[in-house]
């Protein structure tokens, strides 16, 4: 009599136990979807002009067809130039990039990080930089998925996940992205010419070697 009465409180454990587990696995395929805004694998860095149709959480929002860029080919070539130690401090609490040269302050932004997928903390080199790519991910039932071409001056230090220029929203200073780090896109354009490894020559894409590190990114709460 015992048995019988416990095996409907059996069955409804088992039932919570499966619900919990289903629950758990979609939040991590989630986390694992948004983990970062991988770089499209055929990306020259080369700006598209046909690519005209943007999306932004489901909605769109105007494509970037060109540059304004903001340095001359002499800053260019010459921004990254220097024996001081180089580095960029991410300030998640504060929503904050500052790029540190010796003991001063290159340049400093607000940013927007990690708001649908997380922007780790941790120490990191840039590993590779791309002049302008098309990032695509999120996920359209939870009106997060982004189409966005053309994304300027990518510098990804953890794994997908990097600083860019950004086009479709201008909210600095509140978490936005889904683990990258936008930065108003004439900050990503200083940053892209003066952090390593430094852009070839006639080329728009570099990537880190042993003997040409990147550099050195540190993200903290």
């Amino acid at each position: 009599m015992r048995l019988r009465r416990a095996l409907p409180l059996i069955a409804l454990g088992t039932a919570l136990a499966v619900g919990i587990l289903r629950i758990s696995f979609r939040s991590l395929a989630t986390s694992q979807a948004f983990a970062g805004c991988p770089a499209a694998s055929n990306s020259t860095g080369q700006i598209d002009p046909q690519q005209t149709v943007a999306f932004w959480l489901n909605q769109p929002v105007p494509a970037l067809t060109g540059l304004a860029e903001t340095l001359s080919n002499h800053q260019k070539k010459t921004l990254g130039a220097t024996t001081d130690e180089k580095w960029i401090e991410i300030d998640l609490a504060h929503q904050k990039l500052i790029a540190h040269q010796g003991d001063q302050v290159f340049v400093e932004s607000l940013v927007s990080t990690g708001l649908w997928g997380p922007t780790p903390p941790g120490e990191y080199r840039i590993w590779y930089k791309i002049r302008a790519t098309l990032m695509e991910g999120g996920n359209k039932a939870a009106h997060t998925y982004y189409y966005l071409p053309n994304v300027p001056y990518v510098m990804f230090f953890n794994g997908p996940i990097g600083v860019h220029g950004t086009y479709w929203h201008n909210n600095f200073g509140h978490p936005m992205s889904h683990g990258c780090v936008n930065a108003p896109t004439p900050i990503a354009e200083k940053l892209f010419y003066w952090t390593d490894p430094p852009l070839p020559e006639g080329k728009w894409v570099v990537r880190s070697t042993a003997d040409n590190p990147g550099t050195r990114v540190v993200v903290h709460q």
